[in-house]
C-alpha cells in the first residue's frame, strides 16, 4: 500500500511539510531557551551571590609578536571591567549591572550580571607590556610574546669549499 503524496497546485513538485525547517535553527534557539530558563531560576534563588557569570564573545588572533583578544562588551565602562595576566593565562572579569527602568519590561535580551573570560595562550608572554583598550564595546588586549617564544628568522650562508 503506497501513501498519498502532497503536490502543490499546478506543479508537480512536493510540498514542504511544516514541520521541516533547518533543524540547527531550532537546535540553537533551544539552547538559548533553556540557558535563560538556567538563568532566570539559579538567579531568582541567589539574587547577588554571583553564580551566574557568562562569558563574553571574543575573537583571538596570532601575530608573530603578539596575541589580540577582542571582547564584545556593548554598553561596558573600562572601570566596570578587571583584566589579569598570570604566566600564559589572560583573565577578564567584571559585571554589567542591571538598569532602573520605568514601566513594565516586556522583554529582555542583553545579558546582565557577573561574566567571565579566561583563556590559557598557547606560549610564553611578555606579561610586562600587555595592553588594553575599549572602543565603541569592543574591548582589545595586546599580549606580547616574549622574546624566546618568537620567531627567529636564521640566515644560511655559503660554505666556501675546501676551507
Amino acid at each position: 500500500m503506497s501513501m498519498p503524496v502532497r503536490r502543490q497546485r499546478g506543479q508537480g513538485a512536493m510540498e514542504r511539510p511544516r514541520w521541516a525547517r533547518n533543524p540547527l535553527a531550532e537546535f540553537d534557539d533551544l539552547l538559548n531557551q533553556m540557558g535563560g530558563l538556567l538563568e532566570s531560576t539559579v538567579g531568582s534563588t541567589a539574587p547577588g551571590a554571583g553564580l551566574v557569570v557568562w562569558t563574553p564573545s571574543a575573537d583571538v588572533t596570532e601575530a608573530d609578536d603578539a596575541y589580540h583578544i577582542e571582547l564584545e562588551l556593548p554598553g561596558v565602562s573600562r572601570r566596570d571591567v578587571d583584566i589579569e595576566v598570570s604566566g600564559q593565562e589572560v583573565a577578564v572579569t567584571g559585571e554589567i549591572a542591571e538598569r532602573e527602568r520605568k514601566g513594565v519590561l516586556r522583554r529582555s535580551g542583553r545579558r546582565t550580571g557577573r561574566f567571565e573570560y579566561r583563556m590559557l595562550l598557547p606560549g610564553e608572554v611578555n606579561t610586562e607590556r600587555v595592553k588594553a583598550t575599549m572602543s565603541e564595546g569592543v574591548l582589545t588586549i595586546t599580549v606580547p610574546k616574549a622574546e624566546t617564544a618568537k620567531p627567529r628568522h636564521i640566515e644560511i650562508t655559503e660554505r666556501a669549499e675546501g676551507g
